[in-house]
C-alpha cells in the first residue's frame, strides 16, 4: 500500500507548515482538521505546487478513539501511514478554579488521549514503514508547572514523557521519534487561548519546523525551538522544583472563587 505522511492541526500554524514542509520534499499528505475547508484549500495549493497527492480528513479529537476512525479512513483511502505528526493541540488560560469544566476536558481530550491514541493506532504501520517518523508536537509549557495554564502544561509535560519513552522503545528499529517543544509561535494559538501577548517574542512557524527538521537528523529524543527556549528548558530541568514554581508563578492569575 502506499505511503502517506500524516500531519493532525494542519488547517494553521505549525501544522500547516509541517505540511508545506513534507510535500515540498514529494511526500503524499492525509492532512486532518476539524476545519475541512482550511484542509480542502491547503490540499488544492500542496497538489498544484508539488504534485504530490494530498487527503483532507475532518476529524473532532475529542470524539472517542479518534485513531480507529483516522486508521480506517486510510484504510478506505488505500494508504497507509509511513509518518505521523501529531500537531494538533488545545489550550486555555486563566486560573483553574474558574476553568470551565467542558474546555479543561476538551484539553485532555486533544492534547493528551487524542495524541495517544492515534499513536498506538498508526504505531504498527509506523515501525513497519522503511523510514518511519511519529512527531509529536510538545511545547515549552511541558518543562515546567505554568499556574494560570495548568492543565495545558501538565498535558504537554505528558507528551514530553510519553514520548521519550516511546523513543527509546523504539531504538533498534528504523523508526524516528521526536518530540519538538516551540516556545511562542506566531499562530492562532494565543487568540483561542486568552494568553497574553506582552512582551511575548514570537518564533514564526517555519523556524519552528525548520529546528525540527535540523532534529531529525540526529539521535535524540527532543528538541526545543530556539536557543533561549532550550536555555529555559535546561534550567527548568536542572534548577531546583520550588524554584521554577516560583517564577512561573509570577504571572500567574490570583485566586478566585470556584465556578458552580
Amino acid at each position: 500500500m502506499r505511503r502517506v505522511t500524516v500531519v493532525t492541526g494542519a488547517s494553521s500554524g505549525i501544522g500547516e507548515e509541517f505540511a508545506r514542509r513534507f510535500a515540498s520534499r514529494g511526500d503524499d499528505l492525509v492532512v486532518v482538521a476539524r476545519r475541512v475547508e482550511r484542509l480542502e484549500r491547503l490540499a488544492a495549493e500542496l497538489r498544484e505546487q508539488h504534485g504530490v497527492r494530498v487527503t483532507p480528513v475532518a476529524l473532532d479529537l475529542t470524539a472517542p478513539r479518534p485513531g480507529r476512525a483516522l486508521r480506517h479512513r486510510l484504510a478506505q483511502e488505500g494508504v497507509v501511514a509511513g509518518a505521523l505528526v501529531n500537531c494538533a493541540g488545545y489550550g486555555r488560560s486563566g486560573a483553574f478554579a474558574r476553568a470551565d469544566a467542558e474546555e479543561t476536558a476538551r484539553q485532555i481530550a486533544v492534547d493528551v488521549t487524542a495524541l495517544t491514541d492515534l499513536t498506538r493506532a498508526l504505531w504498527p504501520d509506523l515501525l513497519d514503514a522503511e523510514a518511519g517518523l511519529l512527531l509529536n508536537v510538545a511545547s515549552l509549557t511541558g518543562y515546567a508547572p505554568m499556574p494560570g495554564m495548568a492543565v495545558y502544561a501538565a498535558a504537554k509535560a505528558f507528551v514530553v514523557s510519553f514520548t521519550e519513552a516511546l523513543w527509546a522503545e523504539g531504538r533498534g528499529s528504523r523508526l524516528r521519534v521526536l518530540c519538538l517543544s516551540p516556545g511562542p509561535t506566531s499562530s492562532e494559538f494565543y487568540g483561542t487561548s486568552g494568553t497574553s501577548t506582552d512582551g511575548v517574542r514570537f518564533q514564526t512557524p517555519q523556524q519552528v519546523v525548520d529546528a525540527a527538521f535540523r532534529a531529525l537528523g540526529k539521535r535524540r529524543p527532543t528538541v526545543v525551538s530556539g536557543r533561549a527556549n532550550a536555555l529555559a528548558a535546561t534550567l527548568m530541568r536542572v534548577l531546583p522544583r520550588r524554584l521554577v514554581l516560583a517564577l512561573t508563578a509570577r504571572e500567574a492569575p490570583r485566586p478566585s472563587a470556584a465556578v458552580p
